[in-house]
Protein backbone atom coordinates (compact mmCIF):
# COMPACT_ATOMS: atom_id res chain seq x y z
CA UNK A 1 0.00 0.00 0.00
CA UNK A 2 1.88 3.41 -1.02
CA UNK A 3 2.25 5.92 1.73
CA UNK A 4 -0.19 8.84 2.02
CA UNK A 5 1.06 11.50 0.24
CA UNK A 6 1.19 15.56 1.56
CA UNK A 7 -0.13 18.33 0.72
CA UNK A 8 1.63 21.09 -1.32
CA UNK A 9 0.56 24.63 -1.39
CA UNK A 10 2.15 26.57 -4.35
CA UNK A 11 1.83 30.72 -4.01
CA UNK A 12 1.70 33.15 -7.13
CA UNK A 13 2.97 36.43 -6.04
CA UNK A 14 3.04 39.28 -8.09
CA UNK A 15 1.60 42.90 -8.66
CA UNK A 16 -2.17 43.32 -9.82
CA UNK A 17 -2.73 42.53 -13.66
CA UNK A 18 0.39 40.60 -13.75
CA UNK A 19 -2.22 37.70 -15.20
CA UNK A 20 -1.75 35.22 -11.71
CA UNK A 21 -5.55 34.16 -12.17
CA UNK A 22 -5.07 32.95 -15.95
CA UNK A 23 -1.65 31.40 -14.90
CA UNK A 24 -3.39 29.29 -12.62
CA UNK A 25 -6.17 28.68 -14.58
CA UNK A 26 -4.30 27.42 -17.87
CA UNK A 27 -2.01 25.09 -15.25
CA UNK A 28 -5.36 23.18 -13.86
CA UNK A 29 -6.91 22.55 -16.84
CA UNK A 30 -10.23 22.34 -18.16
CA UNK A 31 -9.66 18.39 -17.74
CA UNK A 32 -8.79 18.66 -14.24
CA UNK A 33 -11.62 18.50 -12.01
CA UNK A 34 -10.80 21.57 -9.60
CA UNK A 35 -11.70 23.30 -6.63
CA UNK A 36 -12.54 26.55 -5.71
CA UNK A 37 -11.37 27.62 -2.10
CA UNK A 38 -12.53 30.85 -1.24
CA UNK A 39 -10.07 32.00 1.27
CA UNK A 40 -9.81 35.72 0.16
CA UNK A 41 -9.47 37.43 -3.11
CA UNK A 42 -5.63 38.35 -5.06
CA UNK A 43 -6.61 41.71 -3.91
CA UNK A 44 -8.02 41.75 -0.51
CA UNK A 45 -4.65 41.10 1.19
CA UNK A 46 -5.83 37.18 1.62
CA UNK A 47 -4.61 34.49 -1.04
CA UNK A 48 -7.28 32.39 -2.77
CA UNK A 49 -6.48 28.98 -3.29
CA UNK A 50 -7.36 26.10 -5.84
CA UNK A 51 -6.91 22.72 -5.94
CA UNK A 52 -5.14 21.87 -8.98
CA UNK A 53 -5.12 18.11 -8.61
CA UNK A 54 -4.85 15.99 -5.19
CA UNK A 55 -2.82 17.59 -2.39
CA UNK A 56 -2.03 20.58 -4.77
CA UNK A 57 -3.13 23.69 -4.00
CA UNK A 58 -2.52 26.68 -6.38
CA UNK A 59 -2.85 30.24 -4.72
CA UNK A 60 -2.48 33.81 -5.39
CA UNK A 61 -1.93 37.10 -4.10
CA UNK A 62 -1.39 40.58 -5.45
CA UNK A 63 1.70 42.12 -3.80
CA UNK A 64 1.13 45.32 -3.62
CA UNK A 65 -1.47 45.95 -1.39
CA UNK A 66 -0.30 42.68 0.44
CA UNK A 67 2.75 42.48 2.32
CA UNK A 68 4.29 39.13 0.83
CA UNK A 69 6.56 38.54 3.35
CA UNK A 70 4.55 36.58 6.09
CA UNK A 71 2.36 34.76 3.35
CA UNK A 72 5.56 33.04 1.56
CA UNK A 73 6.78 31.96 4.93
CA UNK A 74 3.48 29.94 4.57
CA UNK A 75 3.99 28.27 1.28
CA UNK A 76 5.94 25.35 -0.03
CA UNK A 77 6.78 26.21 -3.10
CA UNK A 78 6.68 29.89 -4.41
CA UNK A 79 6.35 31.03 -7.79
CA UNK A 80 7.12 35.06 -8.68
CA UNK A 81 4.56 36.22 -11.51
CA UNK A 82 6.39 39.21 -13.13
CA UNK A 83 4.28 41.30 -15.76
CA UNK A 84 5.83 42.91 -18.96
CA UNK A 85 7.42 46.41 -18.34
CA UNK A 86 5.87 49.41 -19.01
CA UNK A 87 7.73 52.60 -19.01
CA UNK A 88 9.48 53.20 -15.59
CA UNK A 89 7.28 50.59 -13.71
CA UNK A 90 8.98 47.88 -11.70
CA UNK A 91 8.34 44.37 -12.13
CA UNK A 92 9.88 42.89 -8.53
CA UNK A 93 9.47 45.55 -6.29
CA UNK A 94 11.88 45.60 -3.09
CA UNK A 95 9.38 43.72 -1.04
CA UNK A 96 8.67 40.50 -3.37
CA UNK A 97 12.32 40.13 -4.10
CA UNK A 98 13.08 40.31 -0.10
CA UNK A 99 10.01 36.94 0.41
CA UNK A 100 11.54 35.43 -2.48
CA UNK A 101 15.30 35.93 -0.80
CA UNK A 102 14.32 35.09 2.73
CA UNK A 103 12.35 32.04 0.73
CA UNK A 104 15.32 30.41 -0.72
CA UNK A 105 17.54 30.93 2.44
CA UNK A 106 14.18 28.76 3.91
CA UNK A 107 14.85 25.88 1.16
CA UNK A 108 11.73 26.85 -0.36
CA UNK A 109 11.67 26.10 -3.92
CA UNK A 110 11.46 29.62 -6.26
CA UNK A 111 10.37 29.86 -9.65
CA UNK A 112 9.65 32.89 -11.87
CA UNK A 113 7.07 33.68 -14.62
CA UNK A 114 7.46 36.69 -17.21
CA UNK A 115 4.01 37.06 -18.51
CA UNK A 116 4.45 39.60 -22.06
CA UNK A 117 2.12 41.90 -22.76
CA UNK A 118 0.82 42.09 -26.29
CA UNK A 119 3.43 43.32 -28.47
CA UNK A 120 6.63 41.81 -26.66
CA UNK A 121 6.16 38.29 -27.99
CA UNK A 122 8.35 38.71 -30.96
CA UNK A 123 11.00 40.19 -28.29
CA UNK A 124 10.86 37.16 -26.46
CA UNK A 125 14.15 36.22 -25.79
CA UNK A 126 15.19 40.26 -25.39
CA UNK A 127 12.72 39.75 -22.38
CA UNK A 128 14.13 36.81 -21.24
CA UNK A 129 17.61 38.01 -20.92
CA UNK A 130 16.31 41.36 -19.33
CA UNK A 131 14.55 39.30 -16.80
CA UNK A 132 17.09 36.69 -16.04
CA UNK A 133 19.51 40.32 -15.69
CA UNK A 134 16.83 41.40 -12.94
CA UNK A 135 16.81 38.13 -11.12
CA UNK A 136 20.04 38.15 -11.08
CA UNK A 137 20.65 41.50 -9.59
CA UNK A 138 18.09 40.91 -6.90
CA UNK A 139 20.18 38.09 -5.48
CA UNK A 140 17.50 35.40 -7.38
CA UNK A 141 20.11 34.22 -10.57
CA UNK A 142 19.96 30.55 -10.03
CA UNK A 143 15.97 30.84 -9.98
CA UNK A 144 14.12 29.02 -12.69
CA UNK A 145 12.64 31.29 -15.30
CA UNK A 146 9.92 30.88 -17.79
CA UNK A 147 8.37 33.88 -20.39
CA UNK A 148 4.92 33.33 -21.28
CA UNK A 149 4.02 35.14 -24.74
CA UNK A 150 0.56 37.08 -24.24
CA UNK A 151 -1.78 34.56 -25.31
CA UNK A 152 -0.38 31.58 -23.87
CA UNK A 153 -2.64 30.89 -21.49
CA UNK A 154 -5.94 30.83 -24.03
CA UNK A 155 -3.42 28.53 -26.40
CA UNK A 156 -3.95 25.39 -26.85
CA UNK A 157 -0.28 24.45 -27.18
CA UNK A 158 1.83 26.48 -25.37
CA UNK A 159 5.15 24.89 -25.16
CA UNK A 160 6.46 27.08 -22.07
CA UNK A 161 3.37 26.84 -20.37
CA UNK A 162 3.55 22.79 -21.01
CA UNK A 163 7.31 22.96 -19.58
CA UNK A 164 6.40 25.29 -16.81
CA UNK A 165 3.31 22.78 -15.52
CA UNK A 166 5.79 19.68 -15.98
CA UNK A 167 8.52 21.91 -13.59
CA UNK A 168 5.77 22.26 -10.95
CA UNK A 169 4.41 18.78 -10.75
CA UNK A 170 7.80 17.35 -10.62
CA UNK A 171 8.47 20.07 -7.55
CA UNK A 172 5.40 19.49 -5.96
CA UNK A 173 5.25 15.28 -6.15
CA UNK A 174 8.91 15.41 -4.20
CA UNK A 175 7.59 17.53 -1.60
CA UNK A 176 4.71 15.52 -1.22
CA UNK A 177 7.28 12.39 -0.57
CA UNK A 178 9.04 14.88 2.16
CA UNK A 179 6.50 16.80 3.47
CA UNK A 180 4.25 14.76 6.68
CA UNK A 181 1.14 13.03 5.14
CA UNK A 182 -2.40 14.53 5.22
CA UNK A 183 -3.64 13.88 8.81
CA UNK A 184 -6.44 11.50 9.41
CA UNK A 185 -9.95 13.30 10.89
CA UNK A 186 -8.77 16.52 8.73
CA UNK A 187 -12.18 16.63 7.25
CA UNK A 188 -13.81 17.97 10.98
CA UNK A 189 -12.38 21.00 10.28
CA UNK A 190 -15.36 21.22 7.89
CA UNK A 191 -17.24 24.38 5.90
CA UNK A 192 -19.49 25.40 8.83
CA UNK A 193 -16.24 26.08 11.62
CA UNK A 194 -13.97 27.82 8.27
CA UNK A 195 -16.85 29.94 7.63
CA UNK A 196 -17.17 30.72 11.75
CA UNK A 197 -13.54 31.16 12.07
CA UNK A 198 -13.68 33.40 8.74
CA UNK A 199 -16.52 35.42 10.13
CA UNK A 200 -14.77 36.36 13.27
CA UNK A 201 -11.86 36.86 11.69
CA UNK A 202 -13.08 39.45 9.25
CA UNK A 203 -14.99 41.37 11.73
CA UNK A 204 -12.43 41.15 15.11
CA UNK A 205 -9.37 40.29 13.72
CA UNK A 206 -7.13 37.06 15.16
CA UNK A 207 -8.11 38.35 18.52
CA UNK A 208 -12.05 37.45 17.68
CA UNK A 209 -10.80 34.22 15.81
CA UNK A 210 -8.98 33.33 18.92
CA UNK A 211 -11.65 34.26 21.26
CA UNK A 212 -14.20 31.43 18.61
CA UNK A 213 -11.79 28.47 18.92
CA UNK A 214 -11.08 28.86 22.21
CA UNK A 215 -14.63 28.79 23.14
CA UNK A 216 -15.64 25.81 21.07
CA UNK A 217 -12.84 24.05 23.54
CA UNK A 218 -15.00 25.07 26.33
CA UNK A 219 -18.13 24.03 24.73
CA UNK A 220 -16.35 20.47 24.54
CA UNK A 221 -18.62 18.18 26.31
CA UNK A 222 -20.04 20.78 28.69
CA UNK A 223 -23.25 19.54 28.68
CA UNK A 224 -24.71 19.89 32.49
CA UNK A 225 -24.86 16.23 34.11
CA UNK A 226 -25.97 15.22 37.36
CA UNK A 227 -25.31 11.82 38.60
CA UNK A 228 -26.55 10.14 41.87
CA UNK A 229 -24.65 7.64 43.35
CA UNK A 230 -27.14 6.77 46.32
CA UNK A 231 -27.26 3.62 48.57
CA UNK A 232 -26.97 2.95 52.56
CA UNK A 233 -23.20 2.43 52.23
CA UNK A 234 -19.63 2.53 50.26
CA UNK A 235 -21.11 4.98 47.89
CA UNK A 236 -17.82 6.79 48.43
CA UNK A 237 -15.87 4.04 47.02
CA UNK A 238 -17.88 3.95 43.91
CA UNK A 239 -17.98 7.36 43.10
CA UNK A 240 -13.96 7.11 43.84
CA UNK A 241 -13.53 4.60 41.92
CA UNK A 242 -15.64 6.17 38.65
CA UNK A 243 -12.92 9.24 39.03
CA UNK A 244 -10.27 7.45 39.05
CA UNK A 245 -9.30 8.79 42.84
CA UNK A 246 -8.03 7.18 45.32
CA UNK A 247 -9.41 7.74 49.31
CA UNK A 248 -7.66 11.05 50.80
CA UNK A 249 -7.57 12.55 47.13
CA UNK A 250 -8.65 16.17 46.28
CA UNK A 251 -11.90 15.39 45.20
CA UNK A 252 -12.39 12.22 46.71
CA UNK A 253 -15.07 11.46 48.62
CA UNK A 254 -14.38 11.56 52.83
CA UNK A 255 -14.42 8.48 55.16
CA UNK A 256 -17.18 9.12 57.11
CA UNK A 257 -20.39 9.49 55.16
CA UNK A 258 -21.72 12.40 54.69
CA UNK A 259 -25.69 12.99 55.81
CA UNK A 260 -27.06 14.42 52.86
CA UNK A 261 -26.56 15.23 49.02
CA UNK A 262 -23.19 16.24 48.47
CA UNK A 263 -21.80 16.98 45.00
CA UNK A 264 -18.50 16.29 43.70
CA UNK A 265 -17.61 17.46 40.36
CA UNK A 266 -15.61 15.44 38.11
CA UNK A 267 -11.37 16.53 38.17
CA UNK A 268 -11.05 18.55 35.01
CA UNK A 269 -14.91 18.20 34.12
CA UNK A 270 -16.97 20.55 36.73
CA UNK A 271 -20.04 20.71 34.22
CA UNK A 272 -20.28 16.69 35.22
CA UNK A 273 -21.25 16.36 38.63
CA UNK A 274 -21.54 13.17 40.77
CA UNK A 275 -23.65 13.54 44.23
CA UNK A 276 -23.34 10.82 46.67
CA UNK A 277 -26.89 10.25 48.49
CA UNK A 278 -27.11 8.42 51.54
CA UNK A 279 -30.01 6.47 51.93
CA UNK A 280 -31.74 4.87 54.90
CA UNK A 281 -30.37 5.50 58.41
CA UNK A 282 -27.72 7.58 57.51
CA UNK A 283 -29.74 10.10 55.79
CA UNK A 284 -30.28 11.83 58.94
CA UNK A 285 -30.30 15.61 58.47
CA UNK A 286 -31.14 17.74 55.11
CA UNK A 287 -28.57 18.41 52.74
CA UNK A 288 -26.90 22.07 53.12
CA UNK A 289 -25.71 22.20 49.29
CA UNK A 290 -28.66 22.62 47.13
CA UNK A 291 -29.23 19.96 45.42
CA UNK A 292 -31.63 18.35 41.97
CA UNK A 293 -35.09 17.35 42.90
CA UNK A 294 -34.49 14.85 39.83
CA UNK A 295 -31.10 13.44 38.94
CA UNK A 296 -30.25 13.00 35.57
CA UNK A 297 -29.20 9.22 36.05
CA UNK A 298 -28.78 7.17 39.32
CA UNK A 299 -26.87 4.39 40.70
CA UNK A 300 -28.21 2.49 43.38
CA UNK A 301 -25.11 0.91 45.63
CA UNK A 302 -26.34 -2.37 47.64
CA UNK A 303 -24.07 -4.79 49.56
CA UNK A 304 -25.61 -7.56 47.46
CA UNK A 305 -28.43 -8.14 45.44
CA UNK A 306 -30.58 -4.91 45.40
CA UNK A 307 -34.14 -6.04 46.54
CA UNK A 308 -37.10 -4.37 45.10
CA UNK A 309 -37.52 -2.51 48.45
CA UNK A 310 -34.10 -1.14 47.44
CA UNK A 311 -35.30 0.42 43.99
CA UNK A 312 -38.39 1.87 45.56
CA UNK A 313 -36.26 4.18 47.70
CA UNK A 314 -33.97 5.46 44.43
CA UNK A 315 -37.57 5.76 41.77
CA UNK A 316 -38.37 9.16 42.95
CA UNK A 317 -34.67 10.87 42.56
CA UNK A 318 -35.07 10.53 38.81
CA UNK A 319 -37.53 10.83 36.38
CA UNK A 320 -39.37 7.65 34.79
CA UNK A 321 -37.24 7.97 31.47
CA UNK A 322 -33.88 8.51 33.65
CA UNK A 323 -31.26 6.06 33.24
CA UNK A 324 -31.59 4.02 36.41
CA UNK A 325 -28.50 1.26 36.93
CA UNK A 326 -27.47 -0.79 40.22
CA UNK A 327 -23.93 -1.80 41.86
CA UNK A 328 -23.59 -4.88 44.32
CA UNK A 329 -20.39 -3.94 46.19
CA UNK A 330 -19.94 -8.07 46.58
CA UNK A 331 -18.71 -8.58 43.00
CA UNK A 332 -21.49 -11.60 42.87
CA UNK A 333 -22.62 -12.09 39.39
CA UNK A 334 -22.01 -11.10 36.04
CA UNK A 335 -22.25 -7.93 33.86
CA UNK A 336 -26.47 -7.94 32.35
CA UNK A 337 -26.84 -10.30 29.42
CA UNK A 338 -28.34 -7.27 27.41
CA UNK A 339 -24.74 -5.51 27.84
CA UNK A 340 -22.58 -7.65 26.77
CA UNK A 341 -25.12 -8.60 23.74
CA UNK A 342 -24.99 -4.65 23.00
CA UNK A 343 -21.18 -4.54 23.05
CA UNK A 344 -20.90 -7.67 20.30
CA UNK A 345 -23.32 -6.09 18.23
CA UNK A 346 -21.38 -2.58 18.45
CA UNK A 347 -18.18 -4.63 16.57
CA UNK A 348 -20.02 -6.50 14.62
CA UNK A 349 -21.76 -6.35 11.03
CA UNK A 350 -25.34 -4.60 11.12
CA UNK A 351 -26.48 -8.45 10.22
CA UNK A 352 -25.00 -9.46 13.30
CA UNK A 353 -26.20 -7.25 15.42
CA UNK A 354 -29.78 -8.45 13.74
CA UNK A 355 -28.90 -11.68 14.56
CA UNK A 356 -28.46 -10.81 18.02
CA UNK A 357 -31.80 -9.21 18.79
CA UNK A 358 -33.20 -11.90 17.08
CA UNK A 359 -31.59 -14.39 19.64
CA UNK A 360 -32.81 -11.86 22.41
CA UNK A 361 -36.70 -12.28 21.43
CA UNK A 362 -36.39 -15.93 20.88
CA UNK A 363 -35.60 -16.11 24.80
CA UNK A 364 -39.03 -14.53 25.88
CA UNK A 365 -40.83 -14.91 22.91
CA UNK A 366 -39.84 -18.37 21.19
CA UNK A 367 -40.24 -19.68 18.05
CA UNK A 368 -43.76 -18.94 15.74
CA UNK A 369 -45.34 -22.17 17.10
CA UNK A 370 -45.35 -21.27 20.61
CA UNK A 371 -46.27 -17.80 19.97
CA UNK A 372 -49.19 -18.72 18.05
CA UNK A 373 -50.66 -21.25 20.60
CA UNK A 374 -50.47 -18.45 23.53
CA UNK A 375 -53.35 -16.18 24.80
CA UNK A 376 -53.92 -12.77 23.90
CA UNK A 377 -53.65 -12.24 28.22
CA UNK A 378 -50.38 -13.48 27.66
CA UNK A 379 -48.88 -11.78 24.91
CA UNK A 380 -50.56 -8.23 26.62
CA UNK A 381 -48.67 -9.46 29.96
CA UNK A 382 -45.11 -10.16 28.29
CA UNK A 383 -45.29 -6.19 26.40
CA UNK A 384 -46.35 -4.29 29.49
CA UNK A 385 -43.89 -6.42 32.11
CA UNK A 386 -41.24 -3.81 33.27
CA UNK A 387 -37.72 -5.13 33.11
CA UNK A 388 -35.26 -4.43 36.46
CA UNK A 389 -32.77 -2.47 36.31
CA UNK A 390 -29.56 -3.38 35.00
CA UNK A 391 -27.05 -4.52 38.03
CA UNK A 392 -23.51 -4.36 37.74
CA UNK A 393 -20.50 -6.17 40.12
CA UNK A 394 -18.09 -4.47 41.52
CA UNK A 395 -14.61 -6.19 41.04
CA UNK A 396 -10.98 -4.86 41.13
CA UNK A 397 -10.65 -3.71 37.51
CA UNK A 398 -13.62 -1.00 38.05
CA UNK A 399 -16.78 -0.58 36.29
CA UNK A 400 -15.99 -0.38 33.02
CA UNK A 401 -19.44 -2.11 31.36
CA UNK A 402 -21.06 0.30 33.60
CA UNK A 403 -19.67 3.75 31.85
CA UNK A 404 -20.60 2.10 28.09
CA UNK A 405 -24.05 1.56 29.62
CA UNK A 406 -24.47 5.27 31.04
CA UNK A 407 -23.49 6.12 28.43
CA UNK A 408 -25.59 4.38 25.84
CA UNK A 409 -28.78 5.53 27.98
CA UNK A 410 -27.87 9.16 28.11
CA UNK A 411 -29.10 11.89 25.28
CA UNK A 412 -26.48 12.85 23.04
CA UNK A 413 -24.80 15.65 24.73
CA UNK A 414 -24.75 14.76 28.19
CA UNK A 415 -23.54 10.88 27.09
CA UNK A 416 -20.43 13.30 25.42
CA UNK A 417 -20.06 15.11 28.50
CA UNK A 418 -19.65 11.57 30.42
CA UNK A 419 -17.06 10.22 28.29
CA UNK A 420 -14.61 13.29 28.44
CA UNK A 421 -15.60 13.44 32.19
CA UNK A 422 -14.33 9.97 33.89
CA UNK A 423 -11.28 8.38 33.15
CA UNK A 424 -11.35 5.01 30.52
CA UNK A 425 -11.84 1.44 32.34
CA UNK A 426 -11.38 -0.94 30.00
CA UNK A 427 -9.49 -0.91 26.28
CA UNK A 428 -12.99 -0.26 24.67
CA UNK A 429 -13.73 2.56 26.79
CA UNK A 430 -10.02 4.37 25.94
CA UNK A 431 -10.51 3.67 22.13
CA UNK A 432 -14.06 5.74 22.44
CA UNK A 433 -12.44 8.21 24.40
CA UNK A 434 -9.34 8.81 22.24
CA UNK A 435 -12.01 8.97 19.16
CA UNK A 436 -13.96 12.06 20.85
CA UNK A 437 -10.72 13.66 21.74
CA UNK A 438 -9.63 13.39 18.11
CA UNK A 439 -12.50 14.60 16.40
CA UNK A 440 -11.96 17.59 18.25
CA UNK A 441 -8.25 17.66 17.97
CA UNK A 442 -8.45 20.79 15.22
CA UNK A 443 -9.55 23.14 17.85
CA UNK A 444 -6.60 23.49 20.14
CA UNK A 445 -4.39 22.87 17.17
CA UNK A 446 -6.05 25.96 15.05
CA UNK A 447 -5.34 27.60 18.34
CA UNK A 448 -2.04 27.14 18.68
CA UNK A 449 -2.01 28.04 15.38
CA UNK A 450 -3.78 31.50 15.63
CA UNK A 451 -1.74 32.20 18.94
CA UNK A 452 0.75 32.16 17.15
CA UNK A 453 0.08 34.15 14.31
CA UNK A 454 -1.11 36.77 16.61
CA UNK A 455 2.57 37.10 18.37
CA UNK A 456 3.66 40.37 18.52
CA UNK A 457 7.24 39.24 18.45
CA UNK A 458 9.18 36.61 15.89
CA UNK A 459 10.43 33.94 17.87
CA UNK A 460 6.71 34.72 20.23
CA UNK A 461 4.80 31.83 18.18
CA UNK A 462 7.03 29.20 18.92
CA UNK A 463 6.72 29.65 22.59
CA UNK A 464 2.91 29.77 21.88
CA UNK A 465 2.89 26.48 20.65
CA UNK A 466 4.65 24.87 22.58
CA UNK A 467 3.04 25.63 25.72
CA UNK A 468 -0.21 25.33 24.19
CA UNK A 469 0.40 21.44 23.18
CA UNK A 470 2.28 20.54 26.39
CA UNK A 471 -1.17 21.82 28.23
CA UNK A 472 -3.58 20.14 25.89
CA UNK A 473 -1.09 16.62 25.64
CA UNK A 474 -1.26 16.66 29.43
CA UNK A 475 -4.88 17.00 29.39
CA UNK A 476 -4.71 13.90 27.12
CA UNK A 477 -2.79 12.11 29.06
CA UNK A 478 -4.63 12.58 32.11
CA UNK A 479 -8.12 11.90 30.50
CA UNK A 480 -6.42 8.66 29.45
CA UNK A 481 -5.68 7.69 32.91
CA UNK A 482 -2.01 7.35 31.95
CA UNK A 483 -0.60 9.97 35.02
CA UNK A 484 1.80 7.87 37.68
CA UNK A 485 -0.48 7.92 40.01
CA UNK A 486 -3.81 6.55 37.89
CA UNK A 487 -1.60 3.61 36.91
CA UNK A 488 -0.48 3.16 40.46
CA UNK A 489 -3.89 3.08 41.40
CA UNK A 490 -4.73 0.20 38.95
CA UNK A 491 -1.76 -2.36 40.19
CA UNK A 492 -3.05 -2.23 43.57
CA UNK A 493 -6.51 -3.01 42.11
CA UNK A 494 -5.39 -5.87 40.60
CA UNK A 495 -2.49 -6.76 43.41
CA UNK A 496 0.51 -6.49 41.10
CA UNK A 497 3.91 -5.44 41.52
CA UNK A 498 4.74 -1.65 42.23
CA UNK A 499 5.87 -0.64 37.77
CA UNK A 500 4.43 -3.72 36.21
CA UNK A 501 1.70 -1.79 34.47
CA UNK A 502 3.88 1.13 34.47
CA UNK A 503 6.81 -0.71 32.08
CA UNK A 504 3.82 -1.51 29.19
CA UNK A 505 3.82 2.80 28.72
CA UNK A 506 6.17 4.35 25.83
CA UNK A 507 4.87 7.84 25.93
CA UNK A 508 6.98 9.90 27.78
CA UNK A 509 5.29 11.85 31.45
CA UNK A 510 5.28 14.09 32.20
CA UNK A 511 5.13 16.11 29.19
CA UNK A 512 8.39 18.26 29.08
CA UNK A 513 8.76 21.85 26.80
CA UNK A 514 11.73 19.36 25.72
CA UNK A 515 9.16 16.48 24.19
CA UNK A 516 6.99 18.64 22.47
CA UNK A 517 9.86 20.71 20.85
CA UNK A 518 11.32 17.72 19.34
CA UNK A 519 7.99 16.55 17.96
CA UNK A 520 7.66 19.86 16.45
CA UNK A 521 10.83 19.78 14.97
CA UNK A 522 10.37 17.05 13.38
CA UNK A 523 6.92 18.06 12.04
CA UNK A 524 8.68 21.01 10.90
CA UNK A 525 10.99 19.19 7.83
CA UNK A 526 14.00 20.14 7.09
CA UNK A 527 15.56 21.25 3.35
CA UNK A 528 14.00 21.21 0.77
CA UNK A 529 10.52 20.59 2.90
CA UNK A 530 10.62 24.23 3.55
CA UNK A 531 9.05 24.11 7.14
CA UNK A 532 5.53 22.43 8.73
CA UNK A 533 3.26 21.35 5.69
CA UNK A 534 0.70 23.81 6.70
CA UNK A 535 -2.03 23.16 4.00
CA UNK A 536 -4.67 25.35 2.87
CA UNK A 537 -5.83 26.62 6.04
CA UNK A 538 -2.92 28.48 6.98
CA UNK A 539 -4.13 31.00 4.33
CA UNK A 540 -7.00 32.49 6.01
CA UNK A 541 -4.73 34.74 8.45
CA UNK A 542 -3.11 38.16 6.98
CA UNK A 543 -0.18 37.70 9.64
CA UNK A 544 1.11 35.13 7.48
CA UNK A 545 -0.02 32.13 9.63
CA UNK A 546 2.17 30.90 12.79
CA UNK A 547 5.88 30.82 10.35
CA UNK A 548 5.42 34.25 9.75
CA UNK A 549 6.12 34.59 13.25
CA UNK A 550 8.61 31.62 14.22
CA UNK A 551 6.05 29.22 15.18
CA UNK A 552 4.18 26.46 13.87
CA UNK A 553 0.91 26.07 11.28
CA UNK A 554 -2.39 24.09 11.92
CA UNK A 555 -0.86 21.41 9.87
CA UNK A 556 1.90 20.70 11.99
CA UNK A 557 -0.04 21.32 15.21
CA UNK A 558 -2.01 18.66 14.14
CA UNK A 559 0.05 16.42 12.96
CA UNK A 560 1.40 16.54 16.78
CA UNK A 561 -1.54 16.37 18.71
CA UNK A 562 -2.71 12.99 16.58
CA UNK A 563 0.43 11.43 16.79
CA UNK A 564 0.66 11.62 20.19
CA UNK A 565 -3.32 10.63 20.57
CA UNK A 566 -2.07 7.26 18.81
CA UNK A 567 0.61 6.19 21.32
CA UNK A 568 -1.31 7.37 24.30
CA UNK A 569 -4.26 5.10 23.24
CA UNK A 570 -1.72 2.19 22.84
CA UNK A 571 -0.09 3.04 26.34
CA UNK A 572 -4.06 3.43 27.64
CA UNK A 573 -5.03 0.03 25.91
CA UNK A 574 -1.91 -1.43 27.87
CA UNK A 575 -2.67 -0.74 31.02
CA UNK A 576 -6.15 -1.24 31.11
CA UNK A 577 -6.14 -4.70 28.99
CA UNK A 578 -5.95 -7.89 30.75
CA UNK A 579 -3.26 -8.47 33.13
CA UNK A 580 -0.55 -10.55 31.62
CA UNK A 581 -0.54 -14.61 32.97
CA UNK A 582 2.33 -15.12 35.56
CA UNK A 583 4.89 -17.29 35.26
Amino acid sequence: MPLPQGDVTALFLGPPGSGKSALIAALCGKNVDTVEIPDGRPDSGVPSLRAAAPGLFLGELSCPPAAPGPWAAEANLLVLVLPGSEGSEQPLTPALGEAARAALARGTPLLAVRNLRPGESQNAAQARDETAALLDSAGLGATPLFVLPADCSSSDRCEELERLQVVLRTQAEALQRLLPPAQDGFEVLGAAELEAVREAFETGGLEAALSWVRAGLERLGSARLDLAVAGTANVGLVLDMLLGLDPGDPGAAPASAPTGPTPYPAPERPNVVLWTVPLGPTATSPAVTPHPTHYDALILVTPGAPTEENWAQVRSLVSPDAPLVGVRMDGQGEDPPEVLEEEKAQSASDGNSEDARSEGKKAGIGDSGCTASRSPEDELWEVLEEAPPPVFPLRPGGLPSLGTWLQRSLPTAQAGALLLALPPASPRAARRKAAALRAGAWRPALLASLAAAAAPVPGLGWACDVALLRGQLAEWRRALGLEPAAVARRERALGLAPGVLATRTRFPGPVTRAEVEARLGSWAGEGTAGGAALGALSFLWPAGGAAATGGLGYRAAHGVLLQALDEMLADAEAVLGPPEPKQ
